[in-house]
């Protein structure tokens, strides 16, 4: 059966996607959304990283980014089950070893539920601001995802030694609560998907139409073969919007309506085209109705996803 989670409404608000009713809403949104997703089988809740926006990408992108280390905390708290996701984290803006301990201690405090996403990054600025060669932000990402698995291994000293990063003899605790915390590669560009492939446990593609997904999924299962990797693999997508039933008003033509059967059998095709978990989309009008379509979508639609 496929897995299904969701990208965090509030925390982020690009005009790509949020709601109007986001605008206004706040912590308390927050806590019900997460508990709904916690007792209705949801995978995982998911919330982005950006440390700040330019002005000439607000209008589009605007400045509501939620810190996501604090967020999920925050949501740790209130749930007990559902997985928690950095969808993603642009680590490479950070020292690996302050990523570390941020992360471990989400995962101890939540029980062992972290999952991190990681990806390249794509605002210049902030990158400039924090001191971090932009340009170079891909072989950045690529020595911080080494050294992190090391950073949250078992291990109270952790080693490492790269080029740009090395550290050895310093202690952090609280460990993760996991022996090994799931890392997942964020990103649909070549040298992302390769990235994936080589270094990390799961892929988050970054908007891949369905019929892009088989092609990306294919190399991403030869790069691993040929490199003789065969440890478990997660394979994501992002879903179409839905909205479960027939909605009363516009929801945009892009958007998945209908009878919690007929969106089974669209979802379906995701799994047969060798998808492991779908990120779902739901279009609403107030966090009473998203709450409303995620319950209606794991008690009707959820069944059916085998």
């Amino acid at each position: 059966m496929v897995a299904y989670g969701m990208q965090l409404p509030v925390q982020s608000q690009s005009t790509l996607y949020a709601e109007p009713w986001e605008a206004a809403a706040g912590p308390g949104e927050l806590v019900e959304i997460a508990r709904t997703a916690d007792r209705s089988g949801f995978a995982y809740l998911a919330a982005c990283d950006h440390v700040a926006i330019p002005r000439r990408l607000a209008d589009a992108m605007s400045t509501v980014w939620y810190d996501p280390v604090a967020t999920l905390s925050f949501l740790a708290a209130a749930t007990e089950r559902v997985r928690l996701l950095s969808h993603v984290a642009v680590v490479g803006l950070r020292h690996p070893l302050l990523t570390a301990k941020q992360y471990a201690t989400l995962d101890h405090l939540s029980g062992g539920r972290l999952v991190l996403g990681v990806g390249a990054g794509h605002v210049r600025e902030e990158f400039d601001a924090l001191g971090v060669d932009f340009d170079d932000r891909g072989s950045v990402l690529d020595e911080t995802i080494d050294a992190l698995r090391v950073a949250l291994g078992p291990a109270e000293y952790p080693e490492f030694t790269g080029e740009r990063f090395s550290f050895a003899g310093l202690g952090q605790r609280p460990r993760p609560a996991q022996e090994r915390v799931p890392l997942w590669v964020g990103g649909s560009s070549p040298a992302a998907v390769r990235r994936a492939a080589l270094k990390g446990d799961g892929w988050l593609p970054q908007g891949d139409p369905r019929d892009r997904l088989p092609a990306q999924i294919a190399r991403i299962r030869v790069l691993r073969e040929r490199a003789g990797i065969k440890a478990p693999f997660v394979i994501g997508a992002i879903t179409e919007p839905l909205y479960v039933g027939e909605p009363a008003w516009r929801t945009g033509r892009r958007t998945l309506t209908g009878k919690p059967q007929a969106l089974a059998d669209s979802l379906r095709a995701y799994a047969g085209t060798g998808v492991d978990q779908i990120q779902v989309r739901f279009r609403s009008r107030s966090a009473a109705e998203l709450t409303d379509q995620m319950a209606a979508f794991a008690a009707e639609v959820a069944p059916h996803l085998e």
